[in-house]
């Protein structure tokens, strides 16, 4: 290999391992999660492959977890993380949360209800479907992104 192609290939690689969410390094995620959930650590542990410092705490109760955070019934999921003030419910994508903390709407926080197939932590699969909704501090919902196929 040339000296140029090799500091060529350096830099791709390089640049690829550096890039992460803008907010990653500036913001603190609690994953209250069961510790017996696979799909729950594996979510945390892909937040912690973005460059996000995430403290996970295996807990008892989730469904108290969920109540002091006002997480409407269908919108709940198998985990929930807090971070900056919302709060992320399910396998919410990377992508999603990165808006959110781009954007700082007023909102309680995002939920992937129940474990979509194909979502990040179960299985992170391109022909998932499914819908991240945003909850408001009054508990109405709406789409928030629509996760389709790249296909």
């Amino acid at each position: 290999m040339k000296r140029r192609e090799f500091l060529y290939s350096a830099a791709a690689i390089g640049s690829f391992c550096l890039a992460r969410p803008g907010w990653a390094a500036s913001e603190k995620m609690v994953v209250y999660k069961d510790p017996n959930c696979g799909c729950c650590h594996a979510w945390s542990e892909a937040m912690r492959a973005a460059g996000v410092s995430v403290t996970a705490q295996d807990v008892a109760d989730l469904n108290a977890v969920k109540q002091r955070y006002a997480i409407p019934v269908e919108m709940q999921g198998c985990h929930t993380a807090v971070v900056a003030g919302y709060y992320l419910e399910g396998h919410v994508p990377l992508e999603a949360i990165s808006r959110l903390l781009a954007e700082r709407p007023d909102l309680a926080g995002l939920a992937v209800p129940g474990m979509p197939e194909g979502s990040l932590g179960m299985g992170d699969d391109p022909r998932a479907s499914y819908d991240v909704f945003a909850v408001s501090k009054d508990g109405s919902t709406k789409i928030y992104q629509a996760v389709r196929p790249n296909i």
